[in-house]
């Protein structure tokens, strides 16, 4: 009996100051895996803001303008993805997989392409990236990691940046503040080795005392939050 298989877009896509070669081993990963699962994957990796040849003040500068969605024209990384995928998506389900600024410019990117009908099957995740709102329609097809340490607290720099709260308001009571209202609809600590550019390492020193490495943690726990939609 044949195996049934089916394909799925995905795109990775990086932050500041990314070396080309970044995401190599992340792409082999997930090749390996899927295609295992009778999935047929076409993986796309891109540079909202360019690659570390570029000068790194004008990109940190790019991806503040990901961060709000008050100024849609000012999405410059999520501009740059929807130019370069919106001819190509396909009616397939898409995953978009961002570390840093990349999963800012993931999210910005889907948005408008779901706002245009474009994606429909969809999912985003963010690694590392700054806090964003996200909408509540889509909250559930978000996920954000971020790393912690040994006592389960957050130590990458990046993932305090921005926020996702919100006020809440219910009948004649004052107004209350939720950290979390404009969150992701699934976010989880992720014990690392190393710091914010590490989290697709898969040599020494980016392992732990039972040699399982950040890239294998990372790829993990990112497959059990998209378990039971690939």
């Amino acid at each position: 009996m044949a195996v049934k298989t089916t394909t799925l877009n995905v795109y990775l896509l990086a932050g500041v100051k990314t070396t080309t070669g970044s995401f190599n081993a992340c792409k082999e990963k997930l090749e390996e895996q899927l295609t295992s699962e009778g999935i047929q994957p076409a993986i796309h990796v891109l540079y909202p803001y360019g690659d570390a040849s570029r000068n790194w003040v004008r990109q940190v500068f790019e991806v503040k303008t990901d961060l709000s969605n008050r100024m849609k024209a000012g999405r410059i990384g999520g501009r740059n993805v929807w130019q370069q995928i919106k001819d190509n998506v396909t009616s397939d389900r898409t995953l978009l997989i961002g570390h840093s600024g990349g999963g800012a410019a993931a999210y910005q990117a889907a948005k408008m392409l779901e706002e245009e009908g474009v994606l429909r099957d969809f999912r985003i995740v963010q690694v590392g990236s700054p806090r964003m709102p996200i909408h509540p329609r889509l909250q559930e097809k978000v996920s954000y990691f971020h790393s912690i340490d040994s006592l389960g607290k957050m130590n990458d720099p990046i993932s305090r940046i921005g926020s996702w709260g919100g006020w809440n308001r219910a009948g004649r009571m004052l107004p209350q503040w939720n950290s979390y209202k404009y969150a992701p609809g699934y976010v989880e600590g992720i014990p690392t080795v190393g710091g914010h550019a590490d989290y697709f390492r898969n040599t020494e020193p980016y392992m732990d005392t039972e040699a399982v490495c950040n890239l294998d943690k990372t790829i993990g726990r990112v497959r059990a939050w998209l378990k039971g939609w690939l």
